[in-house]
């Protein structure tokens, strides 16, 4: 569904709500924002069932509406749910199978995946969840295609993401896919948290915990993004930590989720993504800048990752830069 002025932002509420999941919604879409201009959101709360709403910690709500509320919406947020075993009412599922075949993009935090799947939108969909619950999904749904390692997944109208934080990720997702990566900054920074994660949800799984062995990781992956258009080898690694390859590449995977190579993929395309959304400077230099070599190496790699090529990002999500952008 286009995006208009002050969309529609319809947040659901149901009883033993999941009070983050809720707050975390309402912070990004719900909060005053004057800074964003007269085109920000509107956000209302839907309760899918009679009142008292009753969240967790005892607190109760009063919601804006009803489920008519859907009707009208632009986004649909499920912030999480009563439980993967929980059955959401025929009702509610009427009204998301409503609002999905009129266009309307529907979110789900945590849980909040399992409503969506009892109302058959899933289907061929890779999707997410906590990590606690993927087993049960994918074992309930072997329609879908669960996503293990996603903080969320953007399927264009229907998105989702892992347990509970990662939903924050989500909706700052949305608000840089709705009003650009400046937008999506200056609501991160509001919150004081990162605009945009790396890695996968498994470096969240309880493990236990390896020995100490002296190597301060983060100096070297900070020293890694400050020259990320350095030529980075895990050989290179180790040596600046001063360990072995194999013990680099442990550490590495346990502290992002990631293997070395993918954990620097990633970090070389989130700088590039940066630059072309706040500067005019050509795709080669943005390949050189990022450690990819040559913009036909970038292109490539770039284009597998966000599923664009670098100027067709740049067309939807730049920030008004001065000067000419070049491919």
């Amino acid at each position: 569904m286009p995006i208009g002025p002050n969309p529609l932002v319809v947040i659901l509420a149901y009883d033993q709500l999941c009070t983050f999941e809720f707050g975390c919604a309402f912070e990004v879409f719900g909060l005053s924002r004057p800074e964003m201009g007269s085109d920000w959101y509107r956000c209302l709360t839907a309760a899918t069932e009679p009142e008292p709403i009753r969240g967790t910690g005892g607190l109760r709500l009063e919601a804006d509406g009803g489920l008519e509320l859907l009707d009208a919406a632009h986004t649909i947020i499920i912030p999480g749910w009563r439980g993967p075993n929980a059955a959401a009412s025929a009702t509610l599922l009427d009204a998301l199978r409503r609002a999905n075949a009129a266009g309307t993009r529907i979110v789900s935090i945590c849980g909040g995946a399992f409503v969506l799947a009892q109302a058959g939108l899933l289907a061929g969909r890779r999707v997410t969840t906590h990590w606690h619950h993927l087993d049960t999904l994918a074992a309930r749904h072997p329609e879908i295609v669960v996503e293990r390692q996603a903080l969320y997944v953007d399927e264009e109208d229907i998105l989702t993401s892992a347990g509970s934080a990662a939903g924050l990720d989500l909706c700052i997702h949305i608000v840089r896919k709705d009003f650009g990566a400046k937008a999506a900054n200056s609501v991160a920074r509001r919150l004081v948290v990162a605009a945009h994660r790396d890695g996968g949800q498994s470096q969240f799984i309880e493990r236990s915990l390896p020995p100490p062995s002296g190597v301060r990781l983060s100096d070297l992956l900070e020293t890694v993004q400050r020259r990320i258009g350095e030529r980075w080898t895990v050989e290179r690694m180790a040596a600046e930590a001063h360990v072995s390859v194999r013990s680099i590449h442990r550490h590495i995977c346990e502290a992002t989720g990631l293997a070395p190579g993918e954990w620097l993929q990633r970090q070389r395309i989130a700088f590039a993504r940066d630059l072309l959304e706040e500067t005019a400077l050509s795709v080669d230099d943005i390949a050189a800048r990022s450690g990819f070599g040559t913009g036909t190496n970038f292109r490539q790699h770039f284009r597998a990752a966000t599923g664009l090529p670098p100027t067709i990002y740049r067309t939807r999500f730049h920030n008004d830069v001065s000067g000419t952008t070049a491919s």
